[in-house]
Parts: C-alpha cells; structure tokens; sequence
C-alpha cells in the first residue's frame, strides 16, 4: 500500500541509500538530495572523508541490508569484496601475544567503505521511482503547527544550480550525518531543541592505502592484522596504547591503520612509518615495508559519541524521522556506523508496511522503537569509551566510576575471548554481540555463557588450556590450525603458554 505521493532524503551517503531503500516502496517518487557529485565508480568524495579508513560491515549491517536491497552481498563480493572468517583469516594480537588459530562462528565481508556505497548506489538505481539529485544543499524544511500536536514537516527547501528549489513531502528521513542542521531549523520552527546524549574519548585515528605485493609472502598466512592495546600497566611506549589494522580491501590493497584514545598520532608519511615500528609486533612495519603506498595519510579526530534523543521530544514532528549519524553516532573505531544506520532503514520499512498514517503518533512509536535498537550499540560504546580519564561529555563517568570501569573493562574483555576460544558457546554469543545481534547483557545473563566463563576461569586457574594463547609477538604469528579435530597444516614459529 502506498502511503504518499512523495518523500524525501536528506543526504545520499550509505545511510540515505538504505533509507531510500526502505522508502521506494511505499511512495510513489523517492528524492534523494546530495551535495557532492556522486562518482560512477568506488572513489572517495568529500562528504564522506571517513572512506579514507577501515570499514566492517557486520552481520547485522549485512542482512539489513540484503533484506533492502536483494542480492547486495554477492554484488559486493562480485565487485571485489573478500568473505572472510576473522578467527581463521586474522592474525590477533591480544592480552601478551597472538592468539591461536582456529575456526569460529563469525564470517565478514571486507571491503573499503567507498566500494560499499558504489554497490549500495548501483542498487538503489536499480529502483525506478527513486531520483537521485546531486550538487544540491539543503537549506531548510517547510512546517506547519511547529512544536504543537499534530505539527510536521511538510517539505524541503535546497539550492541547485539552477536556483532556489522547494518540493513538497509526506515524509522527509534525516540522513545528514553528524553535522545534521535539521534540529536547528525544527527548533526555529517552534520544536524543543532535542537532549543531545555525548561521550568524546578522544579517538584520533590515521591511516594509509598500500598494494598488496604479488604474489604474497609465503609465511602471510593471514589476510587482516589486529593489533590490540597492551594490557601491561608498567612503562611501555605510548604506541603500544594503538589499536591497529592492516585491513584488507577490494583490489589487492590494504589500509594501515593506527588509532589511539587520547594521544598525538602520525600526520604525515614519514611520521606514518617511523610510528608504526614503535607498535607491539613488528610485523605491522614489516608488512607495510613490503607493500607500496598508494595514498597519503589521512587523519580524523571527529569520533565522539553523539545521540540526539528526538524520542525524548513531547511532540515529535510528524512527517520526519532520522537514520544513520544524524541522530545517533558512534566513535568509529567500533565499526557500528553503517550498520546501525542500515538496521534502522530496515526498521522503518517495517514500520510503513503497518502504518495507516504519517502522522505524530507514526513518528513517536518509530522513534521508540528506533531507541531500543540503538541502545545496543550505543551501550557497547559506552562500555569502553567510559574508562577513559580523557573522555568528556555528558555522559562523562565520575572518577569514582571510571576508575572502575578502566579497571574491569580490560579484564573483562580479556575473559570473554579467552573463553571464546575454548567454548563454542562463548563464542558464538560474543560474536553476535560484536555484530549487533544480540545486547552485552543479553550475553551475560545467558546461563550457558556464564558457564563457560567460569569454567574457562577456573582451568586458567589451574594452568590448562584446551588451546594455546599468548604466543611471541616479535615472531610471526603461528599458522596451525588449532580447530577442534584440524590436523596441523603448519609448524608452529613461536612458543605458547
């Protein structure tokens, strides 16, 4: 059933596509206003300058987007996106050295952030009722009964070259990222100026794009690298505090990555490389040493946590509802982004399947379900960035309270994977977790989960260990299978626990 003539998306970035998705069929014209110039092809523009870095799509991200647009996954893979599975395909530095190999219950796609939104635009040209109109600027929204019961949106009003522009709507989505003018302009209007929910732990990350040699080393067994914070509390370099990525892309390529909370990073190439020998393992220089550099260095400081709680208004406005970072973004070192903002299409499409009208009770029942599912990530979020003494906002912990949270948070996650490895139960709750699918305290309130880590706490205890950990982070990373009845495919290079 159609529900109007007309709707209208605010931002043609990975969010406005899904959005759009969710959209075409329910109107009969979908209008998706951008500002840059889309490219034909997987190219960087400048409204998404964070293409320049790493990008997981996770599970969650997947199937929303799938249920969007069918047959996305294998276009993307088609198009050069790697199927991967993290615990076979990764070499993972965590706690004191790198974890063992085996295999797991999570699969990903890896892929850069501007292939994903080249196959996401390709999809939605596929849809004959959406437009897609480029080089435009919003500048405003047309209303009616501002911040009154029963007001709305009625339409938007944008720049084109050829002049000023006004189209009428019966539903406008937000997709205008972080710096959505959108609460501005309802609060000119007469709306209440949503609670803005902030937590900034000053993540600052920079990355740069390599070819992958041809053919690879023999001893790269593995195709992504993660390097973890340390958990040595002692005296150690500052670098030893990133997280970084050598994280494979489409093409043959590889973005190095390095990101820190709190601390100066690397802002140009020869920096870039004299940093990255001062990480945990050599093998992140190593690796790039072998690679060549195809790009310069790109650096972002804006990854603050940010919710603008329109569920919070008395009377939201009919006629207008939000997706992706416009009303809830998150520091992207936890790769929730896209598919937080593709869950949340994928819910409004549900919500227009039921809905008999677009009026302010559609708007406030979407926005309460939309608060549950971000709750999840957002919860996730919280978790780690609250620990830190640099973090600032409201939802800025006492000291009391962060110094508690630094200290358990650490250990905490160290329990969870070594669990993970030994217990296929652990594992598969953590992992959907990590992909959206399931709340952290859903996990731990699991009787089967909290069994395993109390038993995997107890053997530790005692010394034993179904599989090996903590092998030398100055050798490389072992290739053994150590899944479960595999037979060794390799010869283990380091010693373990």
């Amino acid at each position: 059933m159609r529900l109007g003539k007309t709707a209208v998306v605010l931002g043609g970035s990975a969010a406005g596509l899904c959005a759009a998705g969710a959209l075409a069929g329910r109107f009969d014209r979908v209008l998706v206003l951008e500002r840059d110039e889309l490219p034909a092809g997987a190219e960087h523009r400048r409204g998404v300058p964070q293409s320049k870095h790493p990008h997981f799509l996770l599970n969650s991200g997947r199937r929303a987007i799938g249920a969007l647009f069918p047959g996305f996954e294998d276009d993307l893979i088609a198009a050069g996106g790697l199927h991967l599975m993290p615990s076979m395909d990764a070499a993972y530095l965590d706690g004191e050295g790198w974890s063992a190999r085996k295999r797991g219950s999570m699969t990903m796609v890896y892929g850069s952030r501007i292939l994903i939104e080249r196959v996401l635009r390709d999809k939605v040209r596929e849809l004959a009722n959406v437009t897609v109109r480029e080089g435009v600027t919003v500048t405003g929204l047309s209303t009616r009964g501002g911040g009154t019961a029963g007001g709305g949106v009625t339409g938007v009003e944008f720049t084109a070259s050829t002049g000023d522009e006004h189209v009428e709507a019966d539903l406008v989505v937000d997709a205008l990222g972080r710096g959505s003018s959108v609460g501005d302009w309802l609060a000119a209007a007469g709306w209440s100026r949503p609670e803005i929910q902030t937590l900034d732990a000053k993540v600052t990350y920079t990355s740069r794009w390599y070819d992958l040699p041809a053919p690879r080393p023999a001893s790269w067994w593995w195709q992504h690298l993660v390097i973890m914070p340390t958990p040595d509390k002692g005296e150690h370099p500052a670098e030893h505090e990133f997280l970084v990525n050598f994280f494979p892309i489409e093409g043959n390529r590889v973005i190095a990555c390095m990101g820190s909370w709190g601390l100066e990073m690397p802002r140009n190439t020869e920096a870039f490389v004299e940093t990255a020998r001062r990480v945990r393992t050599p093998l992140f220089a190593a690796a790039m040493d072998r690679c060549e550099p195809v790009s310069e260095v790109h650096l972002t400081r804006s990854t603050g946590n940010k919710w603008r709680r329109y569920d919070r208004l008395r009377t939201p406005p009919a006629g207008l509802v939000f997706v992706g970072d416009s009303i809830c973004a998150f520091n992207p070192f936890y790769a929730q982004g896209i598919s937080s903002a593709a869950a949340s299409a994928l819910l409004l499409r549900g919500h227009l399947a039921r809905a008999g009208r677009l009026d302010d009770k559609f708007s406030a029942r979407f926005l309460a379900a939309q608060r549950k599912l971000l709750r999840v990530p957002w919860r996730l979020a919280m978790a780690r960035d609250q620990g830190y003494a640099c973090a600032v906002g409201t939802e800025q912990l006492p000291e009391w309270r962060r110094r508690i949270v630094a200290a358990v948070s650490a250990p905490a996650f160290s329990l969870i994977v070594g669990a993970a490895r030994e217990y296929d139960v652990v594992d598969e709750h953590f992992a959907k977790v990590f992909n959206l699918d399931e709340s952290l305290g859903e996990m731990m309130r699991n009787p089967r989960v909290l069994a395993g880590l109390v038993r995997y706490r107890v053997r530790a205890a005692l010394g034993k260990h179904r599989v090996p950990f903590g092998f030398d982070p100055q050798a490389e990373p072992p290739a053994t299978d150590y899944s479960p009845g595999a037979r060794e495919s390799s010869v283990t290079t380091a010693v373990a626990r």
